[in-house]
C-alpha cells in the first residue's frame, strides 16, 4: 500500500515479512528442487549465482512495489507488474553484460512466483481495516459508505491524528489557509495525503459516472499498442486452448444434449466493440422452451434461482465452463479474454436509454472475464448496472497488463467458489 505499510501494518504489510516469503517461494525453493534433481558438479556455481540474482532482484521488486504505489486499494496492485519487469529486466541484463552464465528455467520460476506471492500478499492485506482521518469539506458522503475503512472525520487542523493511516480530502475545494498549512505538516510527518476522487476509485475499483468531467473522460480513452500486442496474445491463447479443450467441449455439448432438450448450443445476439452487434456463443444451460407470453427483454435478464436453469446448467454457470464456446468468439475478433462483458441487444438498448455514457463500454472489444464480473457479479436490474458500469471504466481507465492479470487471478478464485453466478 505504498507509505501506508508505515503506519499500523499488519504482518502481511511488513518489509521484512514480504522479502522473507518472497526469498523463499522465488528462490530458495525453486534452487533446493534443482538440486534435489541431481546436477552434474559444474552446474552448481550456474544455479549459485541464479540464486544469489533471483535473490536480490526480488528484495529490489518488493522495495519499489512498496514505494511506487501511494493508494491503498486496487491501485497497489498497479505497481507490481512494473516493479518486477524492471527488477529482474536490470537482473538479465547484468548476466548478459557481465557474460554471467544463469540458469534460465530458474530465472523465469523466480520472476513468476515472486509476483504471484506479491500478488497474495497485497490481496491478502487490502482485507485489514483502514483508519483514514477525513477532513470534510466537499462531497465526503459517497466516501465515508466505503466498507472495510474507519473514516475519522477531523473537524480542526488542531485534532489529533493518532492511529490514523493517512489523510483524506477533496483537493479540488477551496481549502482554508490553515488546512493547507496542516497538510505541509502531515506530509513532512510521512503521513500520506490522499485526494478523496482518486481515493475512491483505488478503494472500490470503480469510476463514478458523476465525476467524468471532460477531461477525466478524454483519459479514459484506452492504450492503442496494449490493444493490439492484446489482441495477438488473445487469437493465439484462443487457438491453442480451442485444441487442447475441444474434447471437453465436445463432452459437454453431449451432456447438454442428453440431459434437456434443446441445442448444444445458446447464440444470442449481443453489443460488441464500437457498438457492433455479433452473435456470442455458450453451453445451453437453461430449457430450450420458450414462454410466449413472457417479455423479450424480462426472458434477457437471468434471476437468482432462475427455474429455466437445468442441474447441469447450474454447474456449468457456476464453474464458468458454459463459456468455452466463446473462444471461438475471440478466434473471430469479436471478443478478448479479458473484458467488460457483453449484454444481449435488448438490454444494451434499454441500458443506453436509462444511463448516460453507457454506450462508452463498447469503445473496447467485450472479454469472457471482465472487472465488473469478478468484482460485482451477474446483475441485470438498472440500479445494479449503472454500478456495473463504474467498473467498467476503471477498467478502461487503467488499461493494462497488471488489471487483466488481476482479473485471471480473481476469475480463478470465481471459477472455484462460484461468486457471481446465477
Amino acid at each position: 500500500m505504498g507509505n501506508l505499510q508505515l503506519r499500523h501494518a499488519s504482518h502481511w504489510e511488513s518489509f521484512w515479512f514480504q522479502v522473507g516469503g518472497g526469498i523463499l517461494i522465488a528462490g530458495v525453493l525453486p534452487y533446493l528442487t534443482r538440486m534435489a534433481l541431481g546436477l552434474p558438479p559444474n552446474d552448481y556455481a550456474i544455479h549459485l549465482y541464479t540464486l544469489i540474482g533471483v535473490v536480490a532482484a526480488t528484495v529490489v521488486a518488493i522495495w519499489l512495489t512498496r514505494h511506487i504505489a501511494t493508494y491503498p486499494g486496487q491501485e497497489a496492485a498497479s505497481s507490481l507488474l512494473p516493479s518486477f519487469g524492471l527488477a529482474y529486466g536490470t537482473l538479465l541484463g547484468i548476466f548478459i553484460l557481465s557474460r554471467i552464465q544463469y540458469n534460465r528455467v530458474s530465472l523465469v520460476a523466480g520472476l513468476v512466483f515472486g509476483f504471484i506471492w506479491m500478488l497474495f500478499v497485497l490481496t491478502t492485506s487490502q482485507r485489514r481495516r483502514l483508519r483514514i482521518g477525513l477532513i470534510p469539506i466537499g462531497n465526503i458522503q459517497t466516501l465515508m459508505e466505503i466498507e472495510n475503512v474507519d473514516w475519522h472525520l477531523l473537524h480542526s487542523p488542531d485534532e489529533p491524528i493518532d492511529g490514523i493511516d493517512a489523510v483524506a480530502v477533496d483537493l479540488r475545494g477551496d481549502l482554508p489557509d490553515a488546512w493547507e498549512t496542516r497538510l505541509a505538516d502531515y506530509a513532512l510527518a510521512q503521513l500520506p495525503v490522499l485526494h478523496s476522487k482518486h481515493l475512491m476509485e483505488s478503494l472500490t475499483g470503480r469510476v463514478e459516472l458523476e465525476h467524468l468531467s471532460e477531461n477525466s473522460f478524454g483519459s479514459l480513452t484506452p492504450r492503442p499498442a496494449y490493444r493490439v500486442v492484446k489482441h495477438a496474445i488473445d487469437w493465439i491463447a484462443a487457438a491453442v486452448l480451442g485444441i487442447l479443450l475441444l474434447p471437453l467441449m465436445l463432452l459437454i455439448a453431449l451432456l447438454v444434449k442428453v440431459t434437456s432438450a434443446g441445442p448444444a448450443l445458446f447464440v444470442q445476439e449481443r453489443i460488441g466493440s464500437r457498438g457492433q452487434p455479433f452473435r456470442v456463443y455458450k453451453f445451453r444451460t437453461m430449457t430450450a422452451a420458450v414462454d410466449p407470453t413472457r417479455d423479450v427483454r424480462e426472458a434477457a435478464i437471468t434471476q437468482s434461482g432462475d427455474s429455466r436453469i437445468t442441474p447441469l446448467g447450474r454447474f456449468l454457470r457456476k464453474s464458468r465452463l458454459d463459456e468455452l464456446p466463446q473462444l471461438f468468439n475471440v478466434l473471430k475478433g469479436e471478443m478478448s479474454f479479458i473484458g467488460p462483458r457483453p449484454e444481449a441487444a435488448v438490454l444494451s438498448r434499454w441500458y443506453e436509454q436509462e444511463i448516460p455514457f453507457y454506450r462508452y463500454r463498447h469503445i473496447i472489444r467485450p472479454g469472457i472475464a471482465g472487472w465488473a464480473q469478478v468484482c460485482q457479479g451477474h446483475v441485470a436490474e438498472v440500479d445494479e448496472v449503472r454500478n456495473k458500469l463504474h467498473y467498467d471504466f476503471y477498467y478502461i481507465k487503467h488499461y493494462s497488463p497488471w488489471i487483466d492479470m488481476l482479473i485471471v487471478v480473481k476469475t480463478i478464485r470465481t471459477m472455484i467458489t462460484g461468486h457471481g453466478s446465477k
